[in-house]
Order: structure tokens, then C-alpha cells, then sequence
């Protein structure tokens, strides 16, 4: 028992099966956690009746109504971690990532060092597929615009195909992250560089989804925006000095070497 994906889902029936089989087709020990926001197509009916083929290994957690992103990846991280799961990984349920990526994001997180592998569209070897150019345009430009304003290192601060090690999830204070559209994940990948986690990127091809309707909004877009400019903001002047927990070991030095100020971390 020591990875899990955890998929957030919202009328999702046309994909569910197929990504949940996908991922079990791995053969690699792989758990499933799905986070259904009360979908009315019965997503999460399927997730059941898929539970008598993948018992012990798909899991079901069902929230009424439409909560966001951000509190359903933060739910599945909590359910995670009481669990003991060591990897704990975020997907997208329409095959945009593509599941034997899981594969390459473990391994990188497992023996190559990483605290935090992102699956990145904007390094290289990586990309989008059947986008179109504005599309590309808006994302590679609001990526650039994250890494000015919060000046991480991090060339897709909005990916959310990611393996986080548990020790960061312990670490990060779930309770403080405010964001729940896209702004979400560049908020956690902000907290754990902060804290001075590694933080990896491996290529992946990014395909638009081929059933369902996009999430995406105006809203989140904005959310995104404003989210960006509010993290710099809080980095710079808010005080977390009162609300450190211990680090992990390996990680006290680099916290030390930062400001405490600006850092997200769990209250003692």
C-alpha cells in the first residue's frame, strides 16, 4: 500500500471506466481514490459497480455538489495520508494525462530525488496536443507569468498531473491552502518550494480530453490570476513564523535558509 491517484471527478461517465482500468492495467501496485462532487450523471454509480472487480484497491469517497478542485484533491490528501500511502498522485480523469506517465513520475519521485514530480508540458519533451493556438498561448503565457511573479522555478506552476511524497503533505498546512480552480496547484507546488522540497519536472504530452465538457471557466482564470499576485503578496508580508512545524530532518537546513515569513507550514 504505497501509491494511490487520487481523481477528482464531475460527469465523468464517459471516462471513468476507461481511466480507472487504465491504471490497474499498469500492473504496478497503483491504488485509486476517486473524489466524486455529487456528479448527476452517476459517475459515481460506475465507481461502485467497479469496486466489485477492484476490491481492496479502488476506493470511492462522494461530496454533495460541486466543491472545487482544490477541496477535493485537499479531501484525497487527507484520506491519503491516514491511510499510509508513501506516494500520493493527482490525475485527471478525461486520459489529457496519459496514465503510463504514472510510471515515470514514481520513479522519479522514488529514485531520482524528486519531493515533488510534476508532469510538465513546457519542458523538453513535452507538449499539448489538439490544442488550439490561443489555447497554447493562454497557458504558456500564464505560466510565464506565475514564474515572474512568484519567481519558482517551476516551467508548468499549473500542472495537475503530480507525485507529492508524503512527507510533503505532512509538512504543507492543508488548512491554509485558499485556492480551489487552477490557482490550487500552483499554490501547493509554491508551499512545498518554500519549504524547500525538491521539486522535479518530467515531459509529458497534454491531450485534450475526447468526451465531456472542460471544467475550465472564467472564474478560474481569474482565480488564477489574482491567486498569483496574492501568493507573492503573502510570501513577502505575512508572518508564519507562529505556526512552524517540524520539518523532516533532511529539511530543516533549507527552511532555515529562508525567510520563515514566507513560508506555508502546519501550526505546532
Amino acid at each position: 500500500m504505497e501509491k494511490i491517484v487520487i481523481i477528482p471527478t464531475y460527469n465523468e461517465r464517459e471516462n471513468i471506466a476507461n481511466i480507472v482500468e487504465a491504471i490497474f492495467s499498469l500492473r504496478q501496485g497503483f491504488h485509486v481514490l476517486v473524489i466524486d462532487d455529487g456528479s448527476p450523471d452517476n459517475t459515481a454509480e460506475i465507481v461502485r459497480d467497479l469496486q466489485r472487480t477492484f476490491p481492496g484497491i479502488l476506493f470511492l469517497e462522494e461530496r454533495k455538489g460541486k466543491l472545487g478542485l482544490g477541496t477535493a484533491y485537499i479531501h484525497g490528501f487527507k484520506w491519503a495520508l491516514q491511510k499510509g500511502y508513501q506516494f500520493i498522485f493527482e490525475m485527471d480523469a478525461d486520459f489529457s494525462h496519459n496514465p503510463a506517465d504514472l510510471e515515470r513520475l514514481y520513479d522519479t519521485a522514488k529514485h531520482h530525488g524528486a519531493d515533488v514530480a510534476v508532469g510538465s508540458r513546457y519542458v523538453k519533451g513535452g507538449g499539448n496536443v489538439n490544442w488550439p493556438w490561443d489555447r497554447v498561448a493562454i497557458s504558456k503565457g500564464g505560466s510565464l507569468y506565475t514564474r515572474i511573479i512568484t519567481w519558482m522555478p517551476v516551467k508548468d506552476p499549473t500542472a495537475g498531473f503530480v507525485c507529492y511524497k508524503r512527507d510533503v503533505l505532512e509538512t504543507i498546512n492543508l488548512e491554509q491552502i485558499r485556492f480551489v480552480g487552477y490557482a490550487f496547484q500552483i499554490e501547493m507546488k509554491f508551499a512545498a518550494w518554500k519549504l524547500g522540497f525538491k521539486i522535479k519536472e518530467v515531459p509529458i504530452i497534454f491531450a485534450d480530453r475526447k468526451y465531456g465538457v472542460s471544467k475550465m471557466n472564467k472564474g478560474i482564470v481569474k482565480e488564477g490570476i489574482l491567486g498569483v499576485l496574492n501568493l507573492r503578496w503573502l510570501s513577502l508580508f505575512k508572518d508564519y513564523r507562529n505556526r512552524v512545524k517540524s520539518l523532516p530532518a533532511h529539511k530543516e537546513d533549507a527552511f532555515n535558509g529562508r525567510s520563515q515569513s514566507e513560508v506555508l507550514v502546519k501550526s505546532k
